[in-house]
């Protein structure tokens, strides 16, 4: 007979052995819900559909934890995606890591929450630690500073409004923050590769300028910024009386993996008086490489950095980080309220970190960076790196030796576009009968061409895994 199903965790010494049952149970679970090593069951849209509907919505009576679990394991663990399979390649969207799979039950067993002190002590503490560790990585000084975010999107934004409100302080004599936009508010640009993150659009919408302001970047051949292409527009913006306020450098863009010069970058937002941020939400884990780190320049020059610790870093879904060379840029971020963060607060040395963050009840993510930083040193972060970077290039030499395919741009880290040369539907088709078969991959399009895309984070790869998936694909292009 089930044991009652506790209401919350306790010190009762029945109720902790029931808790401790139950995470068996699923971890139980876990391990029996798949056999093989297929990204994906197969199982047809309208099948799975169907079958997730007839579980129902809110029963009248629970059924009990074991009978739910049991439902879980039968209906939707087999049709989850195995993100830690050699054969889940399509997207920036990572195996975790599994000291990190442990930090997400310490996480969700606490609770705690990262905008007051007296709501995560300990917690509180051990993310100004990692901040304060993750800014000398990436090369800031002793005045920056950082939060922990809910992924890449929001930590652009978080940059962008900084910026937003830096310019008009500094160059427009206006406070954003108390008076809302100026009203010149319209001849704001933003600047950005054409093959940039599409939250830059995101966030300038959110902050009212409009995805007009937004002007995107030609890129080279190797879909890098062109440098000469993006002063050329900044200079004719603003002869024609418009206000660059910010330039985006892209550190792996979501398709190419190419890598902006922050550098030259860096040296036109000097000339015209701009911002640089960095997305390096992709990128950021080349600081760990051994090989690879000199890719991504020096981040150090930037006004802010986003980094992703959900992309290839391998930590859970979602956790991600936006740092600022100078920590008053978080300012724009700050208001008191008497049942929050008092003023008083910071008077007797408590810190409260929802005056820095666009969030006000945050997660504990920061353990999951701890734990994982804990577990496998620079050293096996440097590893998981070099073997993804490998990988992507080891792909991309059988690519360009076989006439069957085409691979246009080189790759700088983990992800390579390509396509079989027989048309657009070919390649279409071989995506779709790849997934079926429990093989999951990329779809996406240059120059107007359908093309696919491995995203290679996953370290276990093999060279003799990539061999197999380049076989099968030559295979269905004639089926």
């Amino acid at each position: 007979m089930e044991a009652k199903t506790p209401v919350i965790l306790s010190a009762d010494k029945e109720v902790k052995q029931t808790f401790r049952s139950m995470i068996e149970q699923t971890t139980d679970a876990i391990i029996t819900s798949f056999d093989d090593n297929a990204a994906y069951s197969g199982k047809n849209v309208y099948e799975l559909r169907s079958q997730i509907q007839d579980l129902g919505f809110l029963p009248e009576h629970g059924t009990g934890f074991e009978e739910t679990l049991e439902t879980v394991r039968k209906n939707i663990m087999p049709h989850l995606l195995r993100t830690w399979s050699p054969l889940y390649m399509p997207h920036l969207h990572a195996p975790a890591l599994t000291e990190t799979i442990a930090s997400e039950l310490i996480i969700g067993t606490f609770n705690d929450s990262m905008d007051s002190w007296d709501q995560g002590p300990a917690a509180t503490e051990i993310e100004e630690a990692m901040i304060h560790g993750l800014v000398k990585l990436f090369g800031f000084g002793e005045k920056a500073d950082g939060t922990f975010t809910s992924g890449g999107t929001q930590s652009n934004m978080g940059a962008l409004i900084a910026a937003r409100d830096w310019f008009c302080n500094t160059r427009l004599g206006h406070d954003v923050k108390k008076k809302g936009l100026p009203s010149c508010y319209a001849k704001l640009r933003l600047y950005t590769s054409e093959v940039s993150h599409f939250s830059m659009e995101k966030g300038c919408h959110v902050m009212g300028l409009g995805y007009e302001s937004v002007r995107k970047i030609p890129v080279d051949a190797n879909c890098k910024v062109d440098i000469k292409k993006f002063e050329m527009m900044v200079k004719q913006d603003i002869d024609d009386g418009l206000l660059p306020f910010c330039a985006v450098a892209t550190i792996g863009t979501t398709d190419y993996g190419s890598i902006d010069d922050v550098s030259e970058m860096r040296k036109v937002c000097d000339r015209y008086g701009m911002f640089l941020h960095a997305d390096a939400s992709y990128g950021s884990a080349l600081v760990m490489s051994n090989k690879y780190k000199n890719r991504m320049g020096n981040l150090g020059i930037c006004d802010s950095v986003t980094v992703d610790f959900h992309k290839m870093f391998l930590l859970p879904i979602s956790c991600s980080v936006v740092l600022f060379r100078d920590k008053s840029l978080q300012e724009c971020f700050e208001l008191h309220a008497d049942y929050l963060n008092r003023e008083e607060d910071e008077e007797e040395g408590y810190i409260n970190l929802v005056d820095k963050s666009l969030q006000t009840t945050r997660r504990f993510d920061a353990l999951k960076v701890f734990m994982a930083f804990r577990t496998r040193g620079r050293d096996g972060f440097a590893s998981i790196v070099d073997t993804a970077v490998g990988n992507a290039s080891y792909f991309y030499e059988c690519l360009i030796k076989d006439p069957t395919f085409i691979a246009p741009v080189k790759p700088e880290i983990s992800s390579v576009v390509f396509a079989v040369t027989d048309g657009d539907q070919a390649n279409k088709n071989i995506r779709k009968r790849l997934m079926d078969e429990g093989t999951v991959i990329g779809q996406t399009t240059k120059d107007g061409r359908v093309m696919l895309k491995f995203t290679l984070l996953n370290p276990t790869l093999t060279h003799a895994d990539i061999d197999r998936i380049i076989k099968r694909i030559k295979e269905l292009r004639t089926v």
